[in-house]
């Protein structure tokens, strides 16, 4: 039975209460508003604010608050009231021009606008322009690359490659197989200054070079494992020897579905007499210019942010057994990275991106 004053009547049309039950269902944003709702819902019920407020873990006056407001405005009444305070000092107008101007144009002594060129060049502070800039998530200093793959195969090659991702086929394993060639032993020319509080670890910039080597590794897209082997040179002759290893590594019951790039060494006579007397292996090339599309490819931005990029070797073998053993500690526990994107989402984003490009009249 209902405790308490007598309770604000709150009924419920269907276009509101569908608004209510989308807006309630929210896990991550408008997490205020999403309770707002969930309160008009359970008092729409005919529960009392007590008993709301005990299903709901809240206090009783904050059930009451959200009832009355919603009894007398509705769904405007969940919104929030304006916040007291000056006036805003920078007009719509002015925001607008900082965008198209940013988006736009550049200034005549530079080839993007920073803070204080566009503050000058719109009559605005420069905290104002870092301001507007971080809202809408412009960073004219910023500047990154890209490469169209020209292939004319590249659809079907997508479509080929995604799909061994999304659905791999039964009684098989898919590899991404490439070569992380010519990686340089490097040694400081001076010992590096360690890190201690309040400055980062630093070293010169100037460095002595040890050799170099070659891995070749093959990612295993269901559990993450790696295989990988070093060698000195990076010939098909070596390539050959690493489809050996993995021919031996894996179970002979098993189909291989390799997953490459179009270098030179993975065609050559000798590799193609070699896969057909292993017919297991089917190999499935990358559109050229498209390495982003294989797997191990990611692996290998890890392995040299975590050992490479800021290690010290002063020999290649030194090098070789710092993979060596980041490969082991890999493999210990090893995580598959997860393809998300259909192929229809990579070519319809694809699409877009050609369509800007385009008509930008360059």
């Amino acid at each position: 039975m209902p405790r308490g004053r007598s309770l604000s009547l709150l009924e419920l049309t269907r276009e509101e209460r569908e608004y209510l039950e989308a807006l309630a269902r929210r896990r991550k944003t408008a997490q205020a508003q999403a309770l707002r709702a969930r309160i008009v819902l359970q008092c729409a019920t005919g529960l009392s604010n007590g008993d709301v407020a005990e299903r709901l873990g809240i206090n009783r006056v904050t059930v009451g608050k959200w009832r009355n407001r919603f009894v007398e405005d509705r769904i405007d009444g969940l919104l929030d009231a304006p916040r007291p305070g000056a006036p805003r000092s920078v007009s719509d107008a002015q925001i607008e021009k900082v965008i198209a101007t940013t988006l736009e144009s550049t200034p005549r002594d530079a080839t993007h606008w920073s803070t204080r060129s566009m503050a000058a060049k719109c009559g605005l502070s420069q905290s104002t322009v870092s301001r507007i800039w971080r809202a809408f998530s412009l960073q004219p200093h910023r500047s990154e690359t890209f490469k169209l793959s020209k292939d004319p195969q590249f659809v079907e090659k997508v479509r080929d490659v995604v799909g061994l991702y999304m659905s791999p086929p039964d009684r098989a394993v898919v590899l991404c197989v490439d070569e992380k060639s010519q990686i340089q032993a490097l040694n400081r020319s001076q010992p590096l200054l360690p890190m201690r509080p309040g400055q980062a670890e630093r070293r010169t910039h100037d460095y002595e070079k040890n050799g170099t080597t070659s891995l070749f590794a093959a990612l295993d897209v269901k559990t993450g494992r790696v295989i990988g082997k070093l060698y000195r040179r990076h010939r098909s002759s070596e390539f050959r020897k690493f489809l050996r290893t993995i021919d031996n590594e894996v179970p002979g019951h098993l189909d291989l579905h390799v997953i490459l790039d179009n270098y030179a060494t993975h065609k050559t006579p000798s590799i193609q007499r070699w896969l057909a007397k292993h017919p297991r292996f089917h190999l499935h090339f990358t559109p050229t210019g498209a390495s982003w599309l294989n797997l191990v490819e990611r692996w290998f931005g890890v392995l040299t942010d975590k050992k490479i990029r800021r290690g010290v070797f002063r020999s290649t073998r030194q090098l070789e057994n710092a993979i060596t053993d980041y490969l082991e500690v890999h493999n210990e526990d090893p995580k598959p990275f997860v393809w998300t994107k259909t192929a229809n989402d990579i070519l319809e984003s694809l699409k877009r991106f050609c369509l800007r490009i385009s008509d930008s009249g360059h």
